[in-house]
């Protein structure tokens, strides 16, 4: 019972988060570039989760799952810029947060041209949204370069943490990727 009411509290408190995800850049250029992917929930968690997936992984995927995903986010945002769509893009974001959330919860190792793949589509989503959401006035070039510092800095913050803490947090990382997973699941559902 004190689960449930835990549960439900929580999704109250994120439910406005959600709304305004990507609401409220008023910012121009390298402002609203870095605001886009910390306040909007659902890109915040994928790109700490990569962070967390990548230093879970060993030899060179550490460094290049987050370089594929910069990049083929901004791949995406200068498809955005010129505003190229694609369906189910909203879709696909929150489908990364529960992918790479549930990546995270099992600390699966792939084969690198799967983790690379996955990685690519999910950010090739979020740079197009990105993209599409460039706020009138503002520098396309300011504001990719504002969004690839932010996402860069994320990975980094994910990478760090699992890096930096002891081996016996371990558990603490997985429980973090599924939670993670279970807001990426209540995305899709919303």
């Amino acid at each position: 019972m004190n689960l449930r009411k835990t549960l439900f509290a929580l999704a109250l408190f994120l439910s406005p988060a959600v709304a305004f995800a990507h609401a409220g850049h008023d910012h121009a250029g390298v402002l609203a570039g870095l605001a886009h992917p910390v306040f909007g929930l659902d890109h915040l968690l994928a790109m700490l989760a990569v962070g967390l997936w990548a230093a879970q992984q060993s030899g060179a995927a550490r460094w290049a799952l987050p370089l594929t995903f910069v990049a083929s986010m901004l791949l995406g945002g200068l498809l955005g810029f010129a505003g190229v769509q694609i369906p189910l893009m909203e879709t696909g974001i929150a489908a990364s947060v529960l992918a790479f959330g549930v990546l995270v919860a099992v600390a699966v190792r792939l084969p690198m041209i799967v983790s690379l793949g996955l990685t690519a589509l999910f950010a090739l989503t979020h740079g197009v949204a990105h993209g599409l959401e460039l706020p009138s006035l503002a520098s396309p070039w300011g504001y990719a370069a504002g969004f690839v510092v932010a996402t860069a800095t994320l990975h980094a913050c994910g990478y760090a943490l699992v890096r930096w803490l002891p081996q016996a947090a371990t558990p603490l990382v997985r429980l973090a990727g599924g939670a993670a997973a279970v807001t990426g699941a209540w995305l899709l559902a919303s």
